[in-house]
């Protein structure tokens, strides 16, 4: 299915009946990345996957895509689908936005999860290196996500996972060069979203690998003390729905039902 949102067309698709849970992806993504974990989260529940602005078959709107920008979308999908209330679970770039689309809309989510993703905004190394990523982009982009997408995998599953790397990295080389560097450019000024871990009224789970080589270990599980935030570790990097896709399916099934 698809609408029109600031006159580009976006992408997403409806699967199962009941509780409303929407998936959102991250980076050099689409929606069709959980597609594994659609089928056993479609037995109860209602899936809404949303191609996000300049990826999957999501057109871009514009040279930034913030993430504010792109949780406007979403809740025009939404709306469009008639939907009030939601579980958010967005992965990397897709926590992102369901953090920013938690503090506009917060009356409408029932549960938000982060997988592989930060409430922190970037620093000012990591600003710097997104700015080298973008004139890399502008150079040859898919140079950049040929290198890009291996890396975000535990070195020992960079051997043992080749051919779903192989496909994950395929459809990242269909995104254009607009698509990658809008992303980039959103994801650089993205504000820093920790207080709704402190002050949010529906339940926060975090799914953190523990050798995650784009996200520090330590400054995830800071960023939780105090807080009611449940955190689920996993022992391999960034790509948690292959990496550990059993596991995942089994917590993600077990925290959309506290989500009332």
């Amino acid at each position: 299915m698809q609408i029109q949102f600031k006159n580009s067309d976006v992408y997403f698709t409806v699967t199962g009946k009941g509780r409303s849970v929407v998936l959102l992806h991250g980076f050099l993504e689409n929606s069709t990345m959980w597609n594994d974990i659609v089928k056993d989260l479609s037995k109860k529940n209602r899936i809404i996957c949303i191609d996000l602005l300049g990826h999957g078959k999501s057109k871009s709107i514009g040279y930034i895509h913030s993430m504010e920008d792109q949780a406007n979308m979403i809740k025009a999908v939404l709306n469009y689908l008639r939907l009030r209330k939601y579980v958010l679970i967005g992965h990397s770039m897709g926590g992102y936005v369901a953090l920013s689309f938690a503090q506009l809309f917060t009356k409408n989510v029932k549960g938000l999860c982060l997988l592989n993703s930060t409430a922190l905004p970037d620093s000012k190394e990591k600003i710097t290196n997104r700015n080298r990523a973008i004139k890399a982009v502008k150079k040859n982009h898919k140079t950049f996500v040929r290198i890009a997408i291996p890396i975000l995998f535990s070195e020992k599953n960079r051997n043992l996972l080749k051919p779903e790397i192989k496909k994950v990295t395929q459809e990242a080389l269909k995104i254009s060069v607009q698509g990658i560097t809008a992303a980039l450019e959103g994801m650089k000024i993205r504000k820093n979203r920790t207080s709704i871990y402190t002050n949010a009224v529906f339940p926060i789970q975090m799914i953190v690998g523990k050798q995650d080589p784009a996200l520090d270990y330590l400054s995830l599980i800071s960023q939780t003390k105090n807080t009611k935030v449940e955190v689920v570790e996993f022992p391999d990097g960034h790509m948690s729905h292959l990496e550990n896709k059993h596991e995942l399916i089994s917590a993600l099934i077990a925290f959309v039902k506290i989500c009332k």
